[in-house]
């Protein structure tokens, strides 16, 4: 449980020393569990250990969806984006179609960085039956949130590689979260999927009492999982051997994604290259506490996507440490 102690404290440490400082920045996250949202704290905890003048202040929980439009509109400094939710919000479309201003405020938004969401965890017990996801036929899965990206892109990659479909095939829970997780632990459910940058503190609580198995699909190749991948998605492996009572003799083919920290366009420029410069110079000091920091790159972060704008001033860090040209 280290990796949330870690996450604990960040937040604590932003919100104690937030008043100290000259600017506060305040940075909303999705359900404080889990790694995305340890990965934003961590990111903060970093900036606020460096700078004085400047500090960020972490509040989780909600929807990332909302948290954007809010940043937009200038009610939040900086958010959990990915390219899909930014793309919907720029053209005005799915959850931003009742939203008149939608495309019109995305202009106020710009990146910080990218990271790797991490890969989609498709768990059973290590005793399970279910050795591929091609036989969860008339299992009990939790994917995500109903309705939720990760739940969305769980049932996709299912339905790309097996043809198995939520609702027909297999019965996917309606829970949050902290449900959908302690019902596995309960095991009242078959099936747990989490995307997380490994190691991740729910399979380390998990492994701590029970085996644990991490499964694919039989197959991963062919049209409809091209067209699920898209622009945005790219296959990545979970690994064999990092968790103590998994029985995975092999790494196990899944997809990832990215995830970035976004932030109003119209934050001052050297303010924003401040608190990025602050990170990176310093991300090296965090990974004995935070091993999964390891998979943080600024060649990933600097990457082209969804056409979201870089900040101006974490374009200029970039550029000084040759990470753009």
């Amino acid at each position: 449980m280290r990796h949330l102690t870690l996450a604990a404290a960040a937040a604590l440490t932003v919100s104690a020393t937030a008043g100290l400082a000259q600017e506060t920045l305040k940075m909303a996250t999705i359900e404080p569990s889990l790694g995305q949202a340890i990965t934003m704290a961590t990111f903060a905890n970093v900036v606020n250990g460096k700078l004085s003048d400047i500090q960020i202040e972490v509040a989780g929980g909600g929807a990332a969806t909302l948290h954007q439009i809010e940043t937009a509109r200038g009610n939040l400094d900086m958010y959990m984006v990915s390219p899909t939710i930014y793309n919907f919000m720029s053209t005005g479309k799915a959850m931003y179609a009742n939203q008149p201003d939608a495309a019109e405020v995305s202009e106020n938004l710009a990146l910080l960085m990218w990271f790797p969401y991490g890969q989609y965890h498709y768990a059973v017990r290590g005793d399970s039956d279910i050795e591929y996801l091609d036989d969860i036929e008339g299992a009990t899965v939790f994917l995500g949130p109903a309705g939720g990206g990760a739940f969305n892109a769980a049932k996709g990659w299912i339905e790309a590689t097996t043809g198995l479909v939520a609702g027909e095939d297999y019965e996917a829970i309606t829970a949050n979260w902290a449900t959908g997780f302690q019902s596995f632990l309960d095991g009242k459910i078959d099936m747990y999927v989490n995307g997380c940058i490994d190691p991740c503190q729910q399979f380390i609580q998990f492994t701590e009492t029970e085996s644990l198995r991490f499964i694919g699909p039989e197959d991963h190749a062919g049209e409809a999982v091209d067209k699920f991948l898209g622009n945005f998605r790219y296959l990545a492996e979970v690994p064999a051997g990092i968790y103590g009572n998994q029985v995975n003799d092999g790494p196990v083919m899944s997809n990832d994604t990215a995830v970035g920290i976004g932030l109003r366009a119209d934050l001052d420029e050297e303010t924003v290259y401040q608190v990025t410069k602050a990170f990176w110079d310093n991300v090296d000091s965090i990974t004995s506490d935070a091993p999964w920091a390891k998979a943080l790159s600024i060649e990933f972060a600097v990457q082209s996507l969804a056409g979201m704008p870089l900040h101006p001033g974490a374009e200029r860090y970039y550029r000084e440490v040759g990470a753009l040209k």
